[in-house]
């Protein structure tokens, strides 16, 4: 056996022999592009101490790499369908790897973000990669387990990336959560190389590159806006770039319809499983992602977990996502998409409702339910929407179903942690001022609003001024404890009210198992061959 795979997956009589450890491989290069978001939470601390960040550098930190990686996947599963789809996967590897060495080691805030950008390139280059190598290496017998498998990886990132980080930040300076990248990326272009067969799109045609960017702006514009309006104020770039998306979201709808070859068939949206198993993502991880975001720093500023502790505290998530998959895995064939969706959307805001509760003398164990109930919720609805919407494609568009799934996952988390972050960032600043806006200068009132950090880093240097002392600086911390704890109950509220209302959306979309069998395709006789001649070797 050679130890390069070279045989294309078209041109293979049966299914792939190895076809498990690709899908570990392809589980591998998801983890990582997921990490990179959720493993700067607990860095985030020590690049503002270090880099001297302003809340608006540090907004740009994290999104420097979601403006690229959600904008671009659509684009790049497309040409990945084209031309190589393992090609794609290590290329966008390399990509990310690359931008995660600069990333550890410039230290400029300008570079930093600049690196983040690039790791994005790279992130949007991987992700639709893995879905569409798993649908085309997977029977359809065995591909919703292998989705599942999948789906479970994503949850898992959530916990193992602030673990990871928190383990690295223990002895190390924020830069290791950069460089970890690095050696788990070359490990998966070997494992590629070594265990994932080439696969391409047939009788694909040219590619639509005026709707592919046509799509780049719009969905890049919508994440530049919804991240910088709320934020820094709806001056004139964030309303240029609103402006922007809703033109050339029309734009886009436009094109595609008169298209011959379209990029994305706008039209699939009439398929109910479609747009209701996106609509499904899309809700769903603005609640989850929001939610986690300010969970984590009520667990570090509040509560005082460190980096590690942090991510030890985000372990039953996990646990619990692999229970909802393990779960999903038996349920969905049995009960069908939309009961199993809609329940775990149910259980999702029912989650982010538990968030309301939160007070300033709340401890982890307050947070334990909803995170558990958070990760059941994902292991329990990604799988089965994420399968759906690949569903819907034929073997041709693969990439472009794995880009269109992933870009309804990553816009819905970019959406929640910016709208709800704003909101929570709106709520503490005005209880805060209610608080003590009589009692602190106006710059080191500013200062305290700015964040939950700025505020501590006040409260310590009220502790060693002479007007003020450790009783004022207790005081002090007390109301910043006060404020973030009561900004975290007031964003919960309306996060789940946005999560029940798309809960609502998604169930009636999504079409009940009957009526859900007259969207089923046809599936090509290349796929229907290799399935049938699996079902042959099992019997």
């Amino acid at each position: 056996m050679p130890l390069f795979v070279t045989t294309p997956v078209e041109k293979m009589t049966g299914p792939y022999p190895r076809r498990w450890w690709a899908l570990l491989v392809l589980c591998l290069s998801l983890l990582i592009v997921v990490m990179a978001n959720t493993s700067l939470i607990v860095a985030a601390p020590g690049m503002t101490r270090d880099l001297g960040l302003s809340s608006s550098d540090l907004q740009w930190v994290i999104d420097g790499y979601t403006v690229p990686y959600a904008a671009l996947m659509l684009v790049l599963g497309s040409i990945g369908d084209k031309y190589s789809r393992r090609g794609a996967l290590v290329l966008g590897l390399l990509i990310f790897a690359g931008g995660s060495v600069m990333g550890g080691l410039v230290d400029e805030t300008g570079l930093v973000i600049t690196a983040r950008a690039i790791m994005g390139v790279g992130a949007a280059v991987v992700m639709p990669a893995t879905l569409s190598l798993l649908v085309a290496i997977f029977p359809r017998a065995e591909r919703a387990k292998a989705i599942t498998a999948w789906s479970a990886t994503s949850g898992l990132a959530i916990a193992a990336g602030p673990l990871a980080a928190g383990w690295l930040l223990e002895d190390h300076a924020w830069g290791s959560t950069f460089l970890m990248n690095v050696p788990i990326a070359v490990l998966g272009v070997i494992g590629a190389l070594v265990l994932v067969p080439p696969s391409k799109a047939a009788g694909m045609g040219r590619i639509d590159y005026v709707g592919g960017l046509l799509s780049i702006v719009s969905i890049g514009s919508l994440v530049y806006a919804t991240i910088e309006g709320p934020h820094f104020g709806w001056g004139a770039g964030p309303i240029a770039a609103a402006v922007a998306a809703d033109v050339g979201l029309l734009a886009f709808v436009a094109w595609e319809l008169r298209h011959s070859n379209p990029m994305l068939n706008v039209r699939k949206f009439k398929e109910r499983p479609f747009s209701g198993s996106m609509l499904a993502v899309l809700f769903f991880f603005f609640g989850t992602f929001g939610s986690i975001y300010y969970s984590t720093q009520f667990l570090q500023f509040v509560l005082g977990y460190n980096a590690l502790d942090t991510g030890i505290r985000l372990l039953p998530l996990a646990a619990a996502v692999f229970a909802g998959a393990a779960v999903t895995g038996k349920l969905a064939p049995k009960l069908g998409v939309k009961l199993v969706v809609g329940t775990g959307m149910v259980i999702g805001t029912a989650g982010v409702l538990l968030l309301t509760r939160i007070e300033s003398g709340s401890a982890y164990t307050d947070f334990l339910a909803p995170l558990l109930m958070l990760g059941f919720a994902i292991g329990l609805s990604l799988s089965p929407a994420t399968d759906t919407i690949m569903g819907s494609f034929p073997e041709s568009e693969l990439g472009v179903g794995g880009g269109a799934n992933d870009t309804a996952l990553e816009l819905g988390a970019s959406l929640g942690i910016a709208i709800l972050g704003s909101l929570l960032a709106t709520s503490y600043k005005d209880k805060l001022t209610d608080l003590v806006g009589g009692h602190l200068p106006a710059a080191a009132l500013d200062i305290a609003k700015d964040s939950v950090g700025g505020g501590l880093a006040v409260a310590g240097q009220v502790a060693k001024t002479p007007g003020g002392g450790p009783q004022q600086a207790q005081t002090l911390v007390a109301a910043v404890h006060e404020s973030f704890a009561h900004a975290i109950a007031q964003t919960s509220l309306i996060g789940a009210v946005i999560m029940a209302a798309g809960t609502l959306i998604v169930i009636a979309v999504l079409p009940g198992r009957k009526a859900a069998g007259k969207y089923r395709r046809n599936e090509p006789a290349a796929e229907a061959d290799r399935d049938e001649e699996y079902a042959d070797s099992v019997q």
